[in-house]
């Protein structure tokens, strides 16, 4: 290829690139409202509650403090909350709960650990200490109805006007992602544990 075609070739390709940076800036000049937003990380695939940490040390390295309130894993230790207690002043890190519920077998008392972690994350929600709150696998308790959905809905409503709220797990219930400002559905496409028999491994699952 001769030099002035690929000078030819640059050129078009700068043209191409600034109309497209122009039309991008005109588009994020016209967004202008800031807002605390509702998040809703749902589906069948794995990395619900590996994005909402990743929002969480994303807030914490913009000098924000985060809540986060684990209603199924508590039974395990994990590598999240061995970091996030080395940083008590950004984040406290409260996994509540008991495992499963085809672990725990006790209705009753699977109720009772959701109720006690549902008011912690209450509390959360309208403490202004607290810039994000994180409510890691809220959608399996609405799932099981284990806590009212309607609920979540009215603590959500009078949440403060700037306070983020990232709710984590399968079968988000429809009322919760008609609430929601952002909804993300992880699809399964891939999985080693079903398909290679890979048990579930340290920094990766837990």
């Amino acid at each position: 290829m001769s030099v002035s075609r690929t000078q030819d070739d640059q050129q078009v390709h700068a043209a191409r690139m600034r109309k497209l940076q122009a039309a991008h800036n005109r588009i994020v000049a016209a967004k202008t409202v800031e807002k605390g937003l509702v998040m809703v990380h749902t589906g069948t695939g794995k990395g619900k509650t590996t994005a909402a940490l990743g929002l969480a040390i994303r807030a914490m390295g913009h000098g924000q403090r985060v809540g986060i309130v684990q209603f199924i894993k508590g039974a395990m230790s994990t590598g999240e909350k061995a970091i996030f207690d080395a940083f008590p002043h950004s984040v406290e890190f409260k996994p509540m709960g008991e495992g499963f519920t085809w672990d725990t077998q006790d209705r009753a008392r699977d109720i009772a650990v959701t109720r006690t972690a549902w008011e912690e994350v209450r509390r959360m929600i309208t403490d202004p200490a607290y810039d994000m709150v994180i409510a890691d696998e809220l959608n399996i308790v609405l799932r099981y109805d284990y806590l009212p959905v309607d609920e979540v809905l009215d603590a959500l409503a009078r949440r403060p006007a700037m306070k983020h709220v990232v709710i984590t797990g399968r079968n988000a219930p429809q009322a919760l992602i008609d609430a929601a400002d952002l909804v993300t559905e992880m699809t399964l496409v891939k999985h080693p544990f079903r398909e290679q028999g890979v048990k579930a491994q340290a920094g990766i699952e837990f």
